[in-house]
């Protein structure tokens, strides 16, 4: 394990959570959490658990979902998947100031992160245990900040008005660069079509180094929010789908087994 990488990883994610606090959301935004900070602890013990080594496989999600990240601050952290898969279970405090309909329970939440399920279920089945999965591959979140408006709603960061979106990007592609240059991956994949978006956008500005860009390949798979249809379809069918010709995936078989909770 290169120990600098998970140093590195958590340098830049509390430099991007740092500057994030400093910007200002007007309505409808009502309330912004940050698992980065109340969350710290567990985000650390995933970077330095898993994150250690370089990735084959980067996977870029979009921000924090109310009862995954936002309640562990693993990024699709639904509570049985970090908890009894990955082994991790880390003191969660509270944001300063809480929605009354979306309260911080860290990993005493009872929900279920869909999403989370979906793509933490998914790697277990293919790839067995959590570090088998990790060995190879890394799930990341471009945006760490949760918007919630009056009613308690979820706005995603691209639903933002522009000015607020733009100082955000800019904050956020700042990070992915960072995470990227660790890691030293060679596919990154984005978790539906806006973390697609923006990973092109960062490619294109040419901020990351050369070198990496030169052996880098992006794809995108579906996100799997219990919003999209798609997805409700059969969303790890349609992973297979799209990772199988890309050569991605072990064989599947013996070492398959699910996630505690299921």
């Amino acid at each position: 394990m290169d120990r600098s990488i998970p140093d590195r990883l958590l340098h830049a994610a509390d430099t991007m959570s740092g500057a994030l606090a400093a910007l200002h959301f007007p309505p409808p935004v009502a309330h912004v959490y940050d698992p980065l900070q109340y969350a710290r602890a567990p985000y650390e013990a995933y970077l330095r658990r898993y994150g250690g080594t370089r990735k084959r496989v980067v996977l870029l999600g979009m921000n924090p979902g109310p009862f995954g990240m936002m309640q562990t601050g693993v990024p699709f952290g639904e509570v049985h998947a970090v908890r009894d898969w990955m082994g991790i279970v880390a003191p969660v405090a509270r944001p300063a100031h809480e929605h009354p309909r979306r309260p911080i329970e860290g990993f005493e939440c009872t929900r279920s992160e869909v999403s989370g399920q979906r793509l933490w279920g998914w790697a277990a089945q293919r790839f067995g245990s959590a570090e088998a999965f990790f060995a190879d591959w890394f799930v990341l979140n471009y945006c760490p900040l949760v918007f919630l408006e009056t009613s308690g709603r979820n706005l995603t960061p691209d639903k933002l008005p522009t000015a607020q979106r733009e100082q955000l990007t800019g904050i956020c592609d700042s990070h992915l660069v960072q995470a990227l240059h660790a890691l030293q991956p060679q596919w990154v994949i984005g978790i539906g079509a806006y973390a697609e978006r923006r990973l092109r956008s960062v490619l294109a500005a040419g901020a990351i180094d050369p070198a990496l860009v030169a052996g880098l390949q992006v794809a995108q798979i579906l996100h799997p929010s219990p919003a999209s249809p798609a997805a409700n379809r059969g969303w790890a069918e349609a992973v297979e789908r799209t990772l199988a010709p890309l050569g991605l995936l072990p064989a599947a078989g013996s070492h398959a087994e699910p996630v505690a909770g299921r």
